[in-house]
């Protein structure tokens, strides 16, 4: 019989935990891609969100997960020290589009960091399109955690989804 790998059971898990919130109306999914690398054997997998009142384009939420071929293969054989590698990678981001403001961008830190803890690797990167005419930028913050996730902690993981709503919800605070 076949058993699906850790990669498998974690999205199921935050896919059907996100699209209950979709249904319940607390949330907007507005995207969600499945890749399969076949040259380098690798899975990821995102989902991104928005809140119910809020245009995507504005401000969304996404959760990624990745498995490679060293986490697939350290499942699957299940020898020894390898089997620390059977689980993916998870990360999060958002993406609001504001103004060019160094103050903005130095609340949005501080608000993040309060939310998901001083611990996690928490970068913005800019996205400008200088010809346009309004002066708004694309800021993409990144959460990592720098390490792998594993199937006993689905748990964590949904409970993450929440940090997500609460982040968009001040995040979006800061950009009106």
């Amino acid at each position: 019989m076949f058993d699906p790998t850790a990669f498998e059971n974690i999205k199921v898990v935050i896919e059907g935990e996100i699209y209950d919130r979709d249904l319940s109306g607390e949330i907007i999914v507005v995207d969600r891609n499945d890749w399969i690398n076949t040259a380098k054997l690798s899975r990821k997998y995102e989902i991104s969100f928005t809140l119910n009142d809020y245009p995507a384009g504005e401000i969304s939420a996404a959760m990624t997960l990745e498995a490679g071929l060293e986490n697939l293969s350290a499942e699957l054989l299940g020898k020894g020290r390898t089997h620390q590698l059977a689980g993916c990678e998870v990360g999060i981001t958002f993406s609001l589009l504001h103004k060019y403001d160094d103050a903005i961008f130095q609340i949005i830190q501080k608000e993040l960091d309060e939310i998901w803890g001083s611990q996690r690797v928490i970068a913005q990167a800019v996205h400008l399109a200088p010809l346009r005419e309004k002066p708004l930028i694309r800021n993409v913050a990144s959460i990592s955690f720098n390490r792998l996730v594993y199937e006993e902690q689905i748990d964590d993981l949904t409970e993450m989804i929440e940090y997500m709503v609460d982040s968009l919800i001040k995040l979006k605070k800061i950009i009106e």
